[in-house]
């Protein structure tokens, strides 16, 4: 585990999304039972309705603003449209390993470039915000009260066997992801689409729950991926079984070869029906992608110093500041760079699971976090190169400061008997800075301290804190990387030194995979990765729904009067209504205290051997090493010449 979990998983194909571009060009694996609900995004006509039936029909939506490409655009602004064929991008991964190559179900651990197989009717770019365009459908046709939507498909779709994607296919995807699939499909589907039908082979209709948000329903329907029925069909499983022979989609790439917890290469799909769409140029240039896997990220960075595979972006503080000093680097074979990263916060965090007895009362969380001193862990151990995640929405303008404002308090005010009185009469929740040049800062223990006597937490004859019951206040980090424990066990003694019977407990990754599903753990470490314009996944994250279901609920929140603001903000309307209820959400999330954050970057670290290139401006809100950078040919034949890998 790195100190940086920037979740380095590629995508290949830019979402509509309402969780955070929080990688560019990239997918987090974790994230893929939200690309149908955190697709959800709200909807903006931009063409002209058509007169022999009165449906709004276009080609691309947009939230609040007006999209930046129209109907005729060329290619995207930030792409190389010249951009050569060939060549391979390689990197590696060390967060565990994988045994399957199904991203829709719980059963075993999906390879994390697993959904790149699957397309779906609309795709975001990575300059704006809250615009989504047609990528499988030629046109979205509804009707003003959006009560239902009609997607028709392009001409001429086939999946990479060969055989033609139909209007079936799509209802088939739909129908199976929301009895059979994820437990986030399953819960967040029902809520907003009410039915599907085919209309003919190349069109299908979405009937919307008259209870969804308006600006949610369209998305919703058109970020589902679409699977080959035929696929599912013919390999004689259960949706839910673990495979390591994928289902077939109609992705730009295709499965070349897998070795199971080593690595797994894909190549370019040379009958990609996409190729000539405007959407696609300069894009997916690779004609293969080569993921290796190793047992933990000192190995990794090994592997890339001895070339056998050629793009890094690192995690490591004390990597970055420390390691890059290896003889291809000297020698220019290897260019390191901080590039520009515009995105919100990840919203790494230190996740506190609410469903143990010892973290009941508030004031135990919030006496805990005050003992994590930030300060002093990024000037001693992160070199002073991060900043801390305060908010859920850090580094955005939707974050809560001080004393609610006169709208969030209008927001806040019809939900006063379901919110906490600290809401209205503090400001606020946030640890106060603690003192850089000591790990224990003494006027945060006396602050936790004092919490923790209010909570009836008294310390005992061997200094351990007990409540009346006469237990002891048992914290337990779990953790699977070794780089993690100097940030953790600094944290612990922290606790200790106050009465928590804290520990650092390491296990394998499979182990804290299982556990944090079962609910079986008291701290670890996790991201909220929202977005700019939140909507729907918001339930998945947040709501009581997904408490004991949900993968990203991982605190296992369920508090009605955030179940009522999370509705406030899907049912926003306008930019000015989501911000101001965005913030209400988010001085509420942070008065509960379910997490304490823990750091960002804003920028990449990327190193990568000298034969990739990348358009002159990148986009704010991704990277996109998968998705729009190329090969340099003569470049990459210099390296070989030299041996450099």
């Amino acid at each position: 585990m790195q100190d940086h979990q920037h979740d380095p998983t590629p995508r290949i194909v830019a979402k509509a999304q309402d969780v955070t571009p929080d990688r560019p060009g990239l997918l987090r694996a974790a994230s893929l039972p939200l690309i149908g609900a955190a697709l959800i995004l709200g909807l903006t006509s931009l063409t002209a309705r058509a007169q022999e039936d009165d449906l709004i029909r276009t080609h691309g939506i947009s939230t609040f603003g007006e999209l930046a490409y129209g109907p005729d655009a060329p290619y995207l602004n930030y792409v190389n449209p010249d951009a050569p064929r060939g060549g391979e991008m390689s990197f590696s991964w060390s967060s565990g390993s994988f045994d399957s190559m199904h991203p829709f179900t719980r059963v075993g651990r999906p390879d994390i470039l697993s959904s790149v197989f699957f397309e779906t009717m609309l795709v975001a770019t990575l300059d704006e915000i809250g615009s989504a365009y047609c990528l499988l459908c030629e046109e979205i046709a509804y009707p003003e009260d959006k009560s239902y939507v009609l997607f028709t498909l392009r001409d001429g779709i086939t999946f990479s066997d060969g055989t033609p994607m139909t209007a079936h296919d799509v209802l088939f995807s739909y129908e199976i992801l929301r009895t059979e699939g994820l437990p986030s499909f399953r819960a967040s589907i029902p809520l907003t689409i009410e039915s599907a039908e085919v209309i003919d082979d190349r069109t299908i209709r979405y009937d919307f729950n008259p209870s969804a948000p308006l600006r949610s329903r369209i998305q919703s329907a058109g970020g589902l991926p679409v699977i080959s029925q035929a696929s599912h069909e013919a390999s004689g499983r259960e949706f839910q079984d673990s495979r390591l022979e994928p289902l077939i989609g109609s992705g730009p790439y295709i499965l070349a070869s897998v070795e199971p917890g080593q690595r797994t290469i894909y190549s370019r799909n040379r009958d990609y029906w996409g190729e000539d769409l405007w959407i696609n140029q300069g894009r997916n240039n690779f004609d293969t992608i080569r993921i290796e896997y190793y047992g933990d990220s000192l190995a990794a960075f090994e592997g890339f110093t001895a070339g056998n595979y050629t793009f890094r972006q690192e995690s490591s503080s004390q990597a970055w500041a420390n390691n890059y000093d290896f003889p291809a680097l000297a020698s220019g074979a290897v260019v390191r760079e901080e590039l520009p990263d515009g995105s919100i916060a990840t919203g790494q965090a230190f996740m506190l699971n609410l469903r143990q007895p010892q973290f009941q009362d508030v004031r135990v969380r919030r006496a805990i976090a005050h003992m994590f001193n930030f300060e002093w862990t990024n000037q001693t151990l992160f070199y002073g190169l991060y900043s801390p995640v305060i908010s859920f929405w850090e580094n955005t303008w939707m974050v809560a400061e001080g004393m609610p404002s006169e709208a969030e308090l209008a927001v806040l005010e019809p939900l006063r008997d379901q919110l906490p009185e600290t809401v209205f009469t503090d400001e606020v929740f946030m640890v106060p800075p603690s003192n850089p040049d000591r790990a224990l800062d003494r006027r945060q223990s006396r602050r936790a301290t004092a919490l923790l006597e209010e909570a009836g937490w008294e310390a005992g004859s061997d200094g351990l804190l007990r409540n009346a019951e006469g237990q002891t206040l048992d914290v337990e980090f779990l953790n699977s990387g070794p780089l993690f424990d100097r940030i953790i066990n600094p944290f612990v003694e922290n606790l200790r030194a106050i009465g928590v019977n804290a520990s650092l407990n390491r296990v394998d990754n499979a182990q804290l995979q299982q556990r944090q599903r079962d609910g079986d753990f008291d701290i670890v470490t996790d991201h909220f990765p929202m977005g700019y314009e939140p909507s729907s996944s918001l339930r998945q994250y947040f709501s009581s729904i997904g408490a004991d279901e949900s993968l990203f609920n991982v605190p296992g929140l369920a508090d009605p009067g955030i179940d009522a603001l999370i509705e406030v903000v899907i049912a926003a309307e306008t930019r000015e209504e989501l911000d101001v209820a965005v913030t209400a959400l988010d001085r509420v999330l942070r008065d509960r205290v379910i997490r304490i954050g823990q750091w960002f970057n804003d920028a990449h670290w990327v190193a990568y051997y000298d034969m990739y290139r990348y358009p002159e401006e990148l986009p704010p809100y991704g990277l996109g090493f998968l998705d729009f950078w190329w090969v340099d040919p003569e470049a990459e034949q210099r390296l070989r010449d030299q041996g450099a890998f």
